[in-house]
């Protein structure tokens, strides 16, 4: 795992997030990534939004700990983990063309570019396309941990929704809210776990 020394700024954020809400009930590695997510968006529902078991995150945090690749559904969410490089397909060409020729998203296509690089065991983060997420719940990848937190009115619930029935492991968040942004704190708090431990 990645040691780190927080800003200044970043050490006062967490002081005023835990005087506004109280989430020491929370299994260890829960509470890290719900703080995380709390911190980079300034959301406290988050508290109460996010789904997960402690025993997800513990499989999803040794793995990264063990050097498991990261994969991305984009950019975004590449460009947030800022302690480890990913693995993100959504730009590539080969995606494009195979979205085309199988009639399928981009996103889709790029699960699929990804899954056939990574292999099955690596940490999925998507925060911004439910078929993306859709994909991964329909190629059974035996992730270490799927981070499904795609933001959006059309289809990102309902990909959550299904996330959370096909038994992988997984955290996602009940409100059609969540993002890039939430996608890549959830990630980093697992990263950095060990310099967040309380």
């Amino acid at each position: 795992m990645t040691v780190r020394q927080p800003h200044p700024i970043e050490v006062r954020s967490y002081e005023i997030l835990r005087s506004r809400v109280d989430l020491s009930p929370m299994p260890p590695l829960w509470r890290a990534v719900a703080e995380r997510v709390i911190h980079a968006t300034a959301d406290l529902e988050y508290a109460v939004d996010l789904v997960t078991l402690e025993e997800f995150l513990v499989q999803g945090w040794a793995a990264l700990r063990d050097g498991t690749p990261i994969v991305t559904d984009e950019g975004m969410v590449a460009a947030g983990i800022s302690a480890r490089e990913t693995v993100c397909h959504a730009a590539d060409p080969a995606a494009a063309r195979m979205a085309r020729a199988a009639g399928i998203t981009r996103s889709a296509a790029a699960v699929r570019l990804s899954y056939s690089e990574v292999g099955p065991g690596a940490v999925w983060a998507v925060g911004s396309a439910p078929e993306a997420l859709s994909e991964i719940v329909a190629r059974r990848v035996s992730p270490a941990l799927v981070i499904g937190v795609p933001v959006g009115f059309v289809g990102a619930r309902e990909a959550k929704e299904a996330l959370r029935a096909s038994g992988l492991p997984q955290l996602s968040n009940v409100s059609e809210k969540g993002g890039s942004v939430v996608a890549a704190a959830a990630v980093n708090a697992l990263l950095y776990y060990e310099a967040d431990r309380p």
